[in-house]
């Protein structure tokens, strides 16, 4: 069975900087794609950055130039680099993993860790 485990969310103050992580666990897959994601209650999840198997990656334009994401292909763990936070940053933030796994994709979701920033 393939699974996500995230950290890294918590408290930090505007401006302030976080890291959040996300491992893949299991056997007999590969990774395909990695992204996060964020959800703010009453409102709909949306993308925030996602990175290729060939590196490629994307933001969302509100966070374009303060996240980066970046994965470790030997540690099958996906990154989000937080800086310059902002109060608008706050939500439940969701790592989105696709895997080839017993002869098919599958996407999978982390359990999800809040990132509060506070004034």
């Amino acid at each position: 069975q393939v699974q996500l485990v995230e950290s890294g969310g918590g408290l930090v103050q505007t401006g302030g900087s976080l890291r959040l992580s996300c491992a893949t666990s299991g056997s007999g897959f590969s990774i395909n794609r990695m992204a996060w994601y964020r959800q703010v209650s009453g409102k709909e999840r949306e993308l925030v950055a996602g990175v290729t198997s060939g590196g490629n990656t994307n933001y969302a334009d509100s966070v374009k130039g303060r996240f980066t994401i970046s994965r470790d292909n030997a540690k099958n763990t996906v990154y989000l680099q937080m800086n310059s936070l902002k109060l608008e940053d706050t939500a439940v933030y969701y790592c989105n993993v696709v895997v080839y796994y017993q002869y098919a994709y599958r996407e999978l979701w982390g359990q999800g860790t809040l990132v509060t920033v506070s004034s």
